[in-house]
């Protein structure tokens, strides 16, 4: 496997959680395909790193269901499951929504001026990295106002399932994410712990469609839509 551009910025990197990150990335990009043996000696190579972190990578993405582990012969891309893709974000709303009631307990001073402006910003740059940034810095203001160390370990074992900046990514999630953020920051003015869960739940929805969407356009997804392993 030639080296690509995205190899470039992982090599010499040691470590299985960036390993893993590049795998999915050439899955998602379409070099690796669903059925396809992973070539663990050419990866290495590429990534200028011993097959170690290579094998901790696989161990990982065959735990999120992106490849397919089988004793002697290798590791196998596999489809992903598209309930499972749709059950990972229904889980971050969840999560995200029980992060906003909680923080809004915690009575955190000037949170909802900071989630007003934040999505404000987010409102007014079509820039993805800076909508990238700005999400980032909007959903971390409210698990930090949360404190709850229990919420941060939950979302740290939540991988992501696109590889790279996702409103580059998933362009058709910028729309949805405006149209969330407001509305969680609206609810959150008005302190309304109910409302402002409600509105992470259906924007997390929202992502998951267009998330499937991409998903099924790269194809991706197990067109028997059942039984695989759950993502991330």
């Amino acid at each position: 496997m030639p080296r690509t551009a995205s190899a470039q910025q992982f090599a010499r990197r040691s470590s299985g959680t960036d390993a893993a990150l590049y795998i999915r990335r050439l899955i998602f990009e379409g070099e690796l395909r669903p059925g396809e043996r992973v070539p663990q000696d050419e990866l290495a190579q590429d990534l200028g790193i011993s097959r170690i972190p290579i094998r901790e990578a696989l161990i990982a993405l065959e735990s999120g269901g992106w490849v397919t582990i089988e004793l002697h012969r290798g590791a196998f891309v596999t489809a992903l499951d598209e309930q499972a893709v749709r059950d990972h974000y229904e889980l971050y709303g969840l999560v995200y929504g029980f992060a906003a009631k909680r923080a809004l307990a915690r009575k955190a001073p000037g949170l909802e001026d900071k989630l007003a402006e934040l999505a404000e910003a987010f409102n007014e740059t079509d820039d993805t990295e800076e909508l990238e940034s700005l999400a980032i810095d909007f959903h971390a203001a409210i698990t930090g106002a949360a404190r709850s160390p229990r919420i941060n370990v939950v979302l740290r074992a939540m991988s992501g399932l696109v590889p790279g900046n996702f409103f580059e990514l998933v362009p058709a999630a910028i729309d949805g994410e405006r149209r969330g953020l407001t509305a969680i920051a609206r609810a959150m003015k008005r302190r309304d712990g109910d409302r402002a869960a409600a509105e992470y739940q259906r924007m997390m929805r929202r992502q998951a469609d267009n998330v499937v969407a991409v998903l099924r356009q790269r194809g991706l997804l197990d067109s028997a839509g059942s039984g695989g392993a759950d993502t991330r």
